[in-house]
């Protein structure tokens, strides 16, 4: 998929006191719910969230997730994570950027895959169902 092809979706996340470490930053687990509150978003946008993957009989665990912390996220910091799609034929790769709601400063860079599994039988799928490539095809 080229840069042009893409397709993204962004939410804006304010801190909150419990998402606090004892060094009073963004507690790095905190991190992985803010990349699934894009995800969702981005879901949404392509019409296939969790409750229709469900009933196209896939689950899709994620598999691998990186995240490279370049700046703390802080108390009451009012974030924007924005979520895309990179690869979504034989997995979903999406890639995030965790920005500043001011300045627009990258904070955070992350990926996640996941791939998709037969809810019935536990078998990986080695090329994602006909639906989801339907509905990203009809976004592009």
């Amino acid at each position: 998929m080229s840069a042009a092809d893409m397709i993204s979706a962004e939410v804006t996340i304010q801190a909150q006191f419990y998402d606090l470490d004892p060094m009073q930053v963004v507690w790095h687990g905190n991190y992985a719910r803010y990349l699934e509150q894009a995800r969702c978003a981005l879901l949404d946008r392509i019409g296939y969230n969790y409750p229709e993957m469900a009933e196209s009989g896939f689950m899709w665990p994620i598999v691998d997730m990186q995240l490279k912390y370049v700046r703390p996220i802080r108390f009451a910091q009012t974030v924007r994570v924005t979520a895309t799609l990179v690869e979504y034929e034989n997995r979903l790769r999406i890639d995030y950027r965790i920005r500043d709601a001011g300045s627009g400063e990258v904070l955070t860079k992350a990926r996640t895959i996941q791939l998709a599994v037969a809810i019935g039988t536990e078998e990986l799928a080695f090329e994602s169902p006909a639906i989801l490539i339907e509905k990203v095809k009809a976004l592009l």
